[in-house]
């Protein structure tokens, strides 16, 4: 069950919780199916944007991956900010909804790094079972030498884990529709600062 509170956890909470999500498994069985095609019977959530153009642009978008900057929304957020993108690392997940803050964690299931002619930096972690989900996230940014083009593109397929999330389904994908477009934005602004 994903833990619930009034207020935002702290540091001390979030250190607490990942250390008892350390030898827990993925809450579902096509761990990497982001690198492939995703399974049957999960929604399937894609958001795609452009986010620039040139080197400079796919390096700064690859530095607020590596910073998290995607989570940086307000009213959801990764911690800690500066976990290594690794296969294996867990990371805390906390968003507000309902006048309430739960938290969840998931483990990165692969990364990619990948060179001409289309770069690519990303990384896909996976829920464990204390998530309100059950699924995975890919977040990538392509930088494709052909059109100079830079991309931010997030790929996830989900479904409920627990029966409280059932029962308020239309809540939640309305949530995660608002994650896809807002950490598109986030993303946008951290390659264009002077974008409003």
């Amino acid at each position: 069950m994903p833990t619930v509170s009034l207020r935002k956890p702290s540091a001390a909470m979030l250190g607490a919780f990942l250390t008892t999500q350390a030898g827990v498994a993925f809450s579902y069985a096509a761990v990497g199916a982001t690198a492939v095609t995703p399974p049957a019977g999960y929604v399937v959530d894609r958001t795609r944007i452009n986010l620039g153009a040139g080197e400079a642009a796919f390096l700064a978008a690859r530095a607020a991956l590596e910073r998290w900057h995607q989570f940086q929304l307000g009213w959801v957020y990764a911690w800690p900010i500066d976990a290594p993108l690794e296969p294996g690392t867990i990371v805390a997940v906390s968003g507000r909804a309902a006048g309430l803050w739960w938290l969840g964690a998931c483990r990165i299931v692969y990364t990619v790094d990948e060179g001409d002619p289309v770069r690519r930096f990303g990384f896909a972690y996976g829920t464990l079972p204390s998530h309100v989900e059950q699924g995975e996230e890919r977040f990538l940014v392509e930088w494709d030498s052909h059109t100079d083009r830079v991309s931010y593109d997030v790929l996830a397929f989900s479904r409920p884990n627990h029966l409280v999330i059932r029962l308020g389904a239309p809540f939640v994908r309305r949530s995660q529709r608002r994650f896809g477009r807002e950490s598109a934005q986030a993303m946008f602004r951290a390659v264009d600062p002077t974008s409003p």
